[in-house]
């Protein structure tokens, strides 16, 4: 087995085992895709038909409001999922965009072989179940921190879940995602 499928089969292994012929149907069913810097896998508009595996660099998943700027919503380093989960789920068109901010190899799991996977192998449900879970979690506790919490707090909070990122990261894009203008970080930083 390769690295990229040691590295995706090591993820899945934390919440469930898998016997060598359940590995083998599973890394059967991703596709290797690689985006360069900048480029857009999913664009606002898009219908999101795969879930992705970060391999190697990082995307990050924004929004862009009506005045033009952009809302950093979420990082996906190396050994993270992504996905526009409201177009995967309701195969609907999203509104969120995904871009690699570097050099990005992925492995995609495409929706209907996700359906087949729960059939074959129902405890890959338990796996996409918890990885749902612990985003809901994420999602709602930082929806909490945006309304609660001053925006040094929220920096803090983003150095814990994004360790790996905190010095990888366009300050623009850390400012993004806890809420504030580039400026402002730039000053909160030197205070700090």
């Amino acid at each position: 087995m390769n690295a990229h499928f040691e590295l995706i089969t090591e993820n899945v292994s934390k919440h469930v085992m898998l016997t060598l012929a359940e590995k083998d149907l599973f890394t059967g069913m991703l596709q290797p895709k690689q985006i360069k810097r900048k480029h857009h896998w999913v664009a606002n508009g898009d219908i999101c038909r795969h879930s992705a595996f970060v391999i190697s660099g990082c995307l990050r998943g924004y929004t862009v409001d009506h005045n033009g700027y952009e809302h950093v919503l979420s990082f996906a380093p190396r050994d993270w999922w992504m996905a526009d989960m409201y177009s995967l789920l309701t195969h609907q068109p999203g509104s969120l965009n995904i871009e690699a901010l570097e050099d990005t190899e992925m492995l995609l799991l495409p929706k209907s072989s996700q359906e087949d996977l729960y059939k074959q192998v129902p405890k890959f449900e338990r796996v996409f179940r918890i990885l749902a879970e612990k985003s809901l979690v994420a999602y709602q506790q930082r929806l909490i921190d945006n309304l609660s919490l001053p925006a040094a707090e929220r920096y803090d909070r983003f150095c814990k879940r994004y360790p790996t990122l905190i010095h990888q990261l366009p300050q623009k894009q850390i400012a993004s995602y806890i809420g504030v203008t580039p400026e402002f970080f730039s000053k909160m930083r030197k205070a700090m």
